[in-house]
Order: structure tokens, then C-alpha cells, then sequence
């Protein structure tokens, strides 16, 4: 059976009893992960652990917890607390953020982001292996650190949210996996090379490591209103640099500058009607459920081991995921 992961969103209108029934609905129809983002409303540690609970064998990620917000001391505690919730089944996602959510939202100085990951990943990693840490850096001073009895028994895989060449080497360099977002297809190879780079400059096997990526996902034979919708959500990410930035270079500078211009002056609707067809179809997919099928398998052969399918909502959000989740469940195509 094929690998496949499925995002749900946080989205504060789904309750505790909706990521329960949506993930138990993913485990029966032979999904592997269930990832669970954080950027506004509840923290993705909670909603993953009532997961727990409802679910035995679907692995269970945060996609993902931003490190500016929490200290890497905090973060394996609370990973070590999903490795036992979930009795060994937790993936540990971490991304950097975005500066002016971190500065605005966080109230913490967006500074060194590369260091922080780096140093983030390195104290995590000998906390959940048992380590006494002492450990001194550029943003961290640790002394006589350890997780004692509530070390993992299992390893926890450590992810990272990456898309520039810097942290995709870091991927590498010292992760068990990536886990991209908005993944153009077009750009997975070049994000692979980053990859492997890293890997081999610091000497491990890149076939070790877990390429993973979100993509956007409507399935349904009202293509209208999906392309809709799906147009207003990338033109929303218009507003953030990075993104910009990340979709300029992947070919789509005009679509995000026109969208960038029109979000400057409070019109979605306009922001939304600069995204193309070619840009939506190069970050997501929409169509029948063959159509997308063929659409995930493209993104596999170039390099994609683990497709996270990330349901958008057109009409309901709850009614959009059951419906994805059903229609694309991996049990239906060994």
C-alpha cells in the first residue's frame, strides 16, 4: 500500500470530537501520519493527544510546532509526552515560523532562526535519547538538563519544515525527515539536491531520510468553486515574505507580486484572481479522484515519499475533509 499522509487543520471549529473522528476515519482507510499544523487557535500537542486516545496505530505529527514559542527543554517534554501517549507512534515536526508572526503574535525578536533550529534540534535530540544535557551556544545555555524516567522508550523521528536551500541542507544534516509545504512539484528535485548536500556533507546516507510534503487537495467534479477557493487561500499567503519570496523563485513572481499589491489594499477577491491556473496546479491539485491520484503518483516519482494530503475546505471544512479522506484513502489503491 502506498504512503500517504493526510494535514488536518487547525481550525478552531472542528472540535476535540471532530480530530478524533477524522483521524480514526484516516486510520481505517490506511493513511500513515496524521499532522496537525499550529498557528493560531489551539496548540497541536493537545489536539494530537485526544488523537491518541481515539486512534492505535496512525502515526501522529505536529506540522508544526514553531521554536521561537517554546524552549527546546519545553518541546521534548512535551514530545515525551506524546511518545507516551501515543505509545511510541509521535513525529516530532519543528519549523522556525515567520518573523512577523513570531515578533507580532509571540512577542520574541525573529533572530538567528538557522542557529536557533540547529541548536533546537541538537538539545532535543539528546534529551529524548536520555543525555544529561550541558549545553552551551549561541541562543542557549543549558545545565543538568535530562528527561530521566520520562525519556522515550522508542526514538522519536524529528521532522523539519523547510523550503530554502539553508534548512533543506540542515534536513540533511541532522533530521530523520522534511516536511514541505505548498509542495511544487516543479521543485521537488531541486529541493532534493538540498537535501542529499546536506547528508553528505555530513556523512549520512540521504535514502535515510523521509522526503514528506504537504499538498493541497480538493476532489469533487465542481472544479469552480474548489479553484475558488483554492485561489483565495494562496493569494493569502501573498502577504507573507517568505512565501512570496519561496513562490517567486518557483516561477510565479507576477502571480504574487499582483497578489501582494491587492491584499495591500484589502481585496481578497482581487488578490485571489491573480493566481493561475499553471500556479495552482503546480502547488495543489483539484479534480475527480482519478485526476488526483495521477496528480499525487507525479509528485511520488519526483521524489515525494510521503504525499500529506492537506484537505481545503470548499463549503463545509469538516464535510471538505471526511469527503478527501474517504475519496483518497490509500486502502482503495494497493
Amino acid at each position: 500500500m502506498a504512503r500517504y499522509g493526510v494535514r488536518l487543520e487547525n481550525d478552531p471549529n472542528l472540535s476535540p470530537q471532530d480530530y478524533q473522528a477524522l483521524s480514526s476515519q484516516a486510520e481505517k482507510n490506511g493513511f500513515e501520519a496524521v499532522w496537525v499544523p499550529e498557528g493560531g487557535g489551539r496548540d497541536s500537542l493537545t489536539s494530537l493527544a485526544t488523537i491518541a486516545m481515539k486512534t492505535d496505530a496512525v502515526k501522529l505529527g505536529t506540522g508544526i510546532l514553531p521554536i521561537f514559542a517554546r524552549t527546546p527543554t519545553n518541546t521534548a517534554m512535551g514530545a515525551a509526552g506524546m511518545a507516551a501517549v501515543s505509545d511510541g507512534r509521535f513525529l516530532l515536526g519543528l519549523g522556525v515560523g515567520h518573523a512577523p508572526t513570531v515578533e507580532s503574535r509571540d512577542g520574541i525578536p525573529f533572530n538567528q532562526p538557522m542557529t536557533r533550529m540547529r541548536e533546537t534540534i541538537q538539545i532535543i535530540k539528546a534529551l529524548l535519547s536520555g543525555e544529561e544535557v550541558n549545553f552551551t551556544g549561541k541562543q542557549f545555555k543549558i545545565t543538568g538538563a535530562s528527561m530521566g524516567v520520562a525519556t522515550p522508550k522508542t526514538k522519536v523521528p524529528i521532522y523539519i519544515a523547510a523550503l530554502g536551500p539553508q534548512m533543506l541542507e540542515m534536513v540533511g544534516e541532522l533530521a530523520d525527515g522534511v516536511l514541505m509545504n505548498w509542495t511544487a512539484v516543479d521543485y521537488l528535485g531541486e529541493a532534493i539536491g538540498h537535501i542529499k548536500r546536506g547528508a553528505e556533507k555530513a556523512g549520512r546516507d540521504p535514502n535515510e531520510i523521509d522526503i514528506a510534503g504537504y499538498v493541497r487537495v480538493a476532489v469533487g467534479d465542481n472544479l469552480t468553486e474548489s479553484r475558488v477557493s483554492l485561489r483565495r487561500q494562496v493569494a493569502r499567503y501573498a502577504i507573507n515574505p517568505f512565501y512570496r519570496n519561496f513562490f517567486a523563485q518557483t516561477g510565479f513572481d507576477k502571480e504574487m507580486s499582483a497578489a501582494a499589491a491587492a491584499l495591500a489594499d484589502g481585496n481578497l477577491d482581487k488578490a485571489a484572481d491573480s493566481i493561475t491556473e499553471e500556479m495552482q496546479d503546480q502547488v495543489a491539485i483539484v479534480g475527480t479522484v482519478e485526476e488526483c491520484r495521477a496528480a499525487l503518483e507525479k509528485r511520488r516519482a519526483a521524489g515525494l515519499q510521503l504525499p500529506v494530503i492537506a484537505p481545503f475546505a470548499v463549503g463545509d471544512n469538516m464535510a471538505s475533509h471526511r469527503h478527501v479522506i474517504e475519496a483518497m484513502a490509500p486502502a482503495k489503491y494497493p
